[in-house]
């Protein structure tokens, strides 16, 4: 794909999360900061959010790169709506504890004798909670009761809570104040500004060989930072969408025309333009929405009215109620795998084509006379 056209030594823009990619912004070397900090006292919460695509995982990542895996026993959890015991059934797993058929009571004694064993090793056991927001509030207890395993004086589990804004939220209600007394560090990772924003796509770049080819002209990084808001994850959607039409397209250069025309392709793709008014038409053809706009959903459908049979009718309007449930950023997701799927069969296709031999033209016979 582009990466070749481009001689690109890897794909830069990619949408999941890669701590070689990490790249210290004011708001990330912030945060940062604060988990280093939370790190060294060795107990307690610590408690990173941040909007989707943030950048949040990215920073924990990194900072778990840079742990001694022989001082750090380090287990990761991605959290879903689960109760408190499947949630402590989770944790057990991924410290690689067995966890299938086992009591509850059961299941706690062997976490605490496998960290009790970790701390006599002279290691440090470290659990890391990704879309924490998610947790139910008897979860987020069963998490805290796990922080009440001490040896002597020294507490054998430190946690990294990371979620959406949410999760913020969750955190202040009355009932979950003894949490609250036990976060040593608390951070929220926000949105870069316009400079960032330059400095992270020439960063990305930088890091699989690039060296000015193709170039951005100084509009195309404004166009960038307008249709993106500063957000990591949505720049890397528009410019991974960028380097594809320039491939495509054999260009060399990019301007903000280039980055507009990307811009409003994308919105078209994930917005029903039907349902959104002029105003917000014009703004998404000038390059997108600033850093404070709000999140873009489809305009909704109710099946219910089509002339369908009811049980279909429900059915559909189910089915359409997740899909306006479902981010941008996610669908983004979807998108790009689509079309990374079809440049490349179409790649392949060419390369068939091209190696494919030419048919000789035959020699006319000729023809013996009367």
């Amino acid at each position: 794909m582009y990466e070749t056209f481009y001689g690109f030594s890897g794909k830069p823009f990619q949408l999941n999360p890669d701590p070689k990619f990490y790249y210290g912004s004011r708001q990330h070397r912030r945060a940062m900061a604060y988990l280093e900090y939370g790190l060294h006292q060795n107990e307690g919460f610590i408690v990173v959010t941040g909007e989707v695509g943030a950048g949040k995982t990215t920073i924990v990542r990194s900072l778990l790169d840079k742990l001694d895996p022989q001082q750090v026993v380090a287990g990761n959890l991605v959290s879903t709506q689960l109760d408190a015991e499947d949630t402590l059934r989770l944790v057990a797993s991924s410290f690689g504890l067995k966890t299938k058929d086992v009591e509850k009571s059961d299941l706690l004694l062997a976490l605490e004798a496998f960290l009790v064993s970790v701390c006599q090793q002279g290691k440090r056991a470290l659990l890391v909670v990704d879309e924490a927001q998610n947790l139910t509030p008897r979860a987020v207890e069963e998490l805290r009761m796990l922080s009440n395993f001490q040896l002597e004086t020294h507490a054998l589990l430190q946690s990294f809570l990371v979620g959406q804004p949410e999760f913020r939220r969750t955190m202040q209600s009355p009932h979950m104040l003894q949490l609250r007394q036990r976060v040593i560090a608390a951070c929220h990772v926000g949105p870069m500004d316009a400079e960032e924003t330059r400095g992270y796509v020439e960063h990305r770049l930088k890091c699989v060989g690039w060296t000015g080819d193709p170039r951005f002209q100084p509009e195309a990084y404004e166009a960038i930072y307008k249709a993106s808001g500063g957000v990591p994850r949505r720049i890397n959607a528009v410019c991974d969408r960028l380097l594809l039409s320039g491939y495509l397209a054999g260009k060399r250069e990019f301007t903000r025309d280039d980055v507009d025309m990307v811009a409003r392709e994308m919105h078209d793709e994930t917005v029903d333009v039907k349902g959104v008014d002029a105003d917000a038409d014009a703004e998404a053809a000038a390059g997108g929405a600033g850093p404070k706009a709000a999140p873009t959903r489809l305009r909704p459908i109710d099946a219910t009215r089509v002339p369908l049979d009811p049980r279909a009718a429900e059915e559909a309007s189910r089915v359409l109620a997740k899909m306006h449930a479902d981010p941008v950023e996610e669908r983004l997701t979807r998108l790009e795998r689509r079309i990374d799927t079809i440049v490349t069969l179409l790649e392949q296709l060419i390369a068939a084509l091209r190696r494919e031999p030419q048919p000789q033209p035959q020699p006319a016979k000729k023809h013996a006379g009367p």
